[in-house]
């Protein structure tokens, strides 16, 4: 597996990085041992970058994670262990209290004395001059404590992202998380980069696959996009199909194509997934991505792409 540098951390992650969230229950129930099992295979075959949050799954995903890895025993330098503060189960709450104390806990579940990256969940839900003023300034004094070595933020919509680069002191951020603009449907993280690299941040891309968009199961009902572009993505799947080729692969393959993104995180609960997204890499880095299939599917896509939803609350 790649690995990759993550902007000027000096940390070197997995060009794929392994969600966690299904861990926690989200999408079907996981037994202790598929995850187990899913969690050493990851790391057996190169995945090095482990993601996790409070919010998934009330907890059980850090729980399980935290099991997961440590039946590994394995050198504690040797992973990567990134999880959030800010969003729970119960709602939102970005105070520094409850940042600092967030810490805490999350440390006693996953049963480690630090992770690598604390990360601020989906900020757009919060005041951002609150994250920018107050919560920033709390997750800086838990990493001059050693209870991170990294911080960041993660979100949906792109201008948070600038919004607080552009008020905080140069350097204080390590990380941004953006999930589901960057896959095939949605590259428009892509405009980012450079302004990003500049603020000396590394770069994860969640949600390669759209939320389900970019699957033949097709998205989960709740899913937020518009009708048009749920049914662009189910058009691109059945044409997909339709040829033999596997949409999910080659969305993934897609986003690992971007080197300036240092990891693409995709959510993992078994075996036969983590076999098909390694798999997918190897193929990628030994034969290159199927052009024909890419640009079939871009041009189904086309009429709808870089179309997002609305996240968040309006903020003053």
């Amino acid at each position: 597996m790649e690995l990759r540098e993550l902007g000027r951390t000096g940390l070197k992650v997995s060009s794929i990085g392994f969600g966690a969230s299904p861990l926690g229950n989200v999408f079907g129930t996981v037994s202790e041992e598929q995850a187990n099992a899913s969690v050493r295979l990851a790391f057996q075959s190169g995945i090095n970058f482990f993601d996790t949050s409070p919010y998934y799954g009330g907890t059980l995903s850090e729980k399980v994670l935290g099991k997961a890895l440590k039946a590994l025993e394995a050198p504690r330098s040797s992973y990567v262990v990134a999880t959030k503060c800010g969003r729970y189960v119960d709602g939102f709450d970005f105070s520094a209290e409850r940042v600092t104390r967030s810490v805490e806990e999350s440390l006693e579940r996953l049963q480690l004395d630090y992770v690598d990256i604390l990360q601020c969940h989906d900020i757009e839900f919060g005041s951002l001059d609150q994250i920018v003023n107050e919560t920033i300034p709390a997750l800086v004094k838990l990493k001059e404590a050693g209870k991170t070595r990294l911080i960041g933020i993660t979100g949906l919509p792109l201008g948070i992202f600038s919004y607080v680069l552009d008020r905080v002191p140069p350097g204080t951020l390590d990380v941004v998380l953006s999930y589901c603009h960057y896959s095939v449907n949605d590259s428009s993280l892509g405009d980012l980069i450079p302004y990003l690299k500049a603020k000396g941040v590394g770069i994860i891309n969640a949600s390669p696959l759209s939320m389900g968009l970019l699957t033949h199961a097709g998205p989960p009902p709740w899913h937020p996009a518009s009708p048009q572009l749920k049914s662009a993505c189910e058009a691109a799947a059945a044409h997909c199909k339709e040829k033999g080729k596997n949409i999910s692969k080659l969305a993934l393959q897609y986003s690992l194509l971007n080197k300036e993104i240092s990891s693409v995180l995709v959510g993992m609960k078994s075996v036969e997934q983590v076999e098909e997204n390694v798999a997918a890499a190897r193929e990628l880095a030994n034969s290159g991505i199927d052009e024909e299939a890419l640009s079939e599917v871009e041009a189904i896509l086309k009429p709808a792409k870089n179309q997002s939803w609305p996240s968040g609350i309006q903020q003053s």
